[in-house]
């Protein structure tokens, strides 16, 4: 095979960039972090490993920090290549697999970390979230290596641990993840983060994760609304209403605040319009503004073969009048919906917010066991508008637009944080409360 040169097509390369600035505003990469890898085959019929070019720059990615490597010939080391493309190119040999990542995700990297005398074997990450829980299939393996970056070891090590796990840690150092798709892959990544960002606010409240582990090891069924829909690939550009550019610039615009404003990780969540026989659905709701995903029209009466996620919308719409809905997984409620008083029993049922703004938007937010009907969902969207479910999410309704619905998990997020801060600090939450919330 004649060796390619360092240029890229231009599909290629948007796809490189694209990616690269998302994981820049998501916080997984630093200026100069990372790696991503494709298999790809040109449009003479060449197969080709595609990968970034050591110590470039993810979010400002140029044609020639993409580079085209033989995966039959032995030119991994490459100057200009990255120096775990070996590591790579083992994981796209997996069966299935078509794009790897590796990102420097903070969060789950900071709560992997241990003390203990080395060498040893890190206790593997156990998510408490429901994407975390359903898309990483229930756990993460953790590995510490002597040497943490492009060694034989982690070549030999990774593509062990990816052939049974969708993404994997080594300790102090990021997490690789594979995929379908390069979508899919940092899809997987932002997953991972997220839940190690859950678990981290879990400790920052004192709860008590390894018993919260436990209940969800014992029974996700229980512990969870229902199983997050399966990621899908090859269906982003889908657009059944090309022609609505009003309400198609609404979802675009949704969509990017959901993903830049941290509500909801890369591709989860969904939003929808409710219209006189259907409804306008994007079930990738946190879309990156060059990225977008699939938007969808579907009939308002439930159907057979619809997701969980798409028959609350329908059901939610058929007792109401509401005429949007959105659906985030905000890490921050997702912690605060665990969140224990001092002296109490259980779980808190309501978050009330203690800055002026959370107040003056929000007395009080009701916060609902994971197998909350719709009946009773309804009911306090009817009368707070937006619902905190443990374990499955935020929900949110809108008389008149998605940006009106965008607005209640925005505030809830903040309200969620001067929480967090102000329990961190010693404060007693609830004398920092409104008095007139307990009768709310």
């Amino acid at each position: 095979m004649k060796k390619k040169t360092w240029n890229t097509s231009e599909d290629v390369l948007r796809l490189f960039q694209t990616v690269g600035r998302a994981s820049l505003l998501y916080d997984i990469q630093d200026s100069h972090s990372g790696n991503m890898a494709i298999r790809h085959r040109d449009e003479s019929g060449n197969d080709w490993i595609v990968i970034t070019s050591t110590g470039s720059q993810k979010g400002d990615l140029e044609p020639n920090n993409i580079c085209f490597l033989s995966p039959a010939e032995t030119d991994f080391g490459y100057y200009k290549a990255s120096s775990e493309t070996d590591i790579h190119a083992r994981i796209l040999a997996l069966e299935g697999v078509a794009a790897s990542i590796h990102a420097h995700t903070k969060e789950i990297a900071v709560v992997t970390l241990d003390d203990a005398d080395k060498p040893n074997q890190p206790a593997p990450f156990i998510p408490v979230d429901p994407l975390g829980y359903y898309h990483l299939s229930g756990v993460v393996p953790v590995d510490w290596m002597a040497v943490p970056s492009g060694s034989p070891e982690m070549a030999k090590v990774i593509p062990e641990r990816l052939a049974e796990h969708p993404a994997t840690v080594i300790q102090a150092h990021g997490t690789f993840a594979k995929g379908r798709t390069l979508k899919e892959a940092f899809f997987r990544v932002c997953i991972a983060n997220n839940a190690g960002y859950v678990v981290r606010l879990l400790k920052r409240l004192k709860v008590d994760v390894e018993g919260l582990r436990q209940r969800v090891w014992d029974s996700p069924q229980a512990s969870f609304s229902y199983p997050p829909p399966d990621y899908t690939i090859d269906d982003d550009d889908v657009c059944d209403f090309p022609g609505e550019t009003e309400i198609l610039r609404e979802f675009q615009k949704a969509g990017a605040r959901i993903f830049e404003s941290r509500l909801s990780p890369f591709h989860s969540g969904s939003m929808s319009v409710r219209g006189v026989g259907s409804m306008l659905y994007a079930p990738k709701a946190s879309m990156p503004r060059e990225i977008g995903g699939p938007l969808r029209e579907v009939p308002l009466e439930v159907e057979d073969g619809d997701s969980p996620e798409i028959q609350v919308h329908k059901q939610i719409y058929a007792a109401s009048d509401f005429q949007t809905i959105m659906h985030c997984h905000v890490p921050e409620a997702e912690a605060q919906a665990h969140f224990v008083y001092p002296g109490d029993d259980g779980p808190l049922d309501r978050i009330v917010p203690i800055d002026a703004e959370g107040s003056f938007i929000h007395l009080v937010i009701p916060v609902v066991p994971a197998k909350t009907g719709i009946a009773e969902l309804v009911r306090l969207l009817h009368d707070y508008k937006v619902v905190v479910v443990r374990g499955g999410g935020v929900w949110a309704v809108g008389a008149q637009s998605l940006s009106e619905a965008l607005h209640h998990p925005s505030s809830l997020r903040e309200i969620c944080l001067y929480r967090i801060g102000a329990f961190e600090q010693g404060l007693d939450l609830r004398r920092m409360e409104p008095g007139k919330a307990r009768n709310w």
